[in-house]
């Protein structure tokens, strides 16, 4: 068992989710599929807060342009970058 990142409390299995993402610019949204995830018994949330980061920052840094419809959470991670790093993260 793991620890739920929101509430403390036991968070159950890991297992993988289908997630809907809005892309950074706000032009559409994309179904990323078998993303990591842990359901929590006790506030029902999914997504651990690194896997929720990772997501985002690597949208921050691809061309999302490129990007399909319905793209697998492994494909996304693979996803080439037009940045290293985000330098806007402190």
């Amino acid at each position: 068992m793991v620890e739920c990142a929101w509430c403390g409390e036991s968070a159950g299995e890991k297992s993988v989710h289908t997630a809907f993402w809005e892309l950074p610019d706000g032009t559409r949204g994309i179904e990323i599929t078998d993303v990591p995830c842990i359901k929590c018994s006790a506030c029902g949330m999914y997504y651990q807060e690194e896997v929720i980061e990772e997501i985002e920052t690597q949208l921050l840094l691809v061309d999302t342009k490129l990007l399909p419809k319905v793209i697998s959470y492994k494909e996304l991670l693979a996803t080439p970058r037009l940045l290293k790093r985000n330098y806007f993260k402190f």
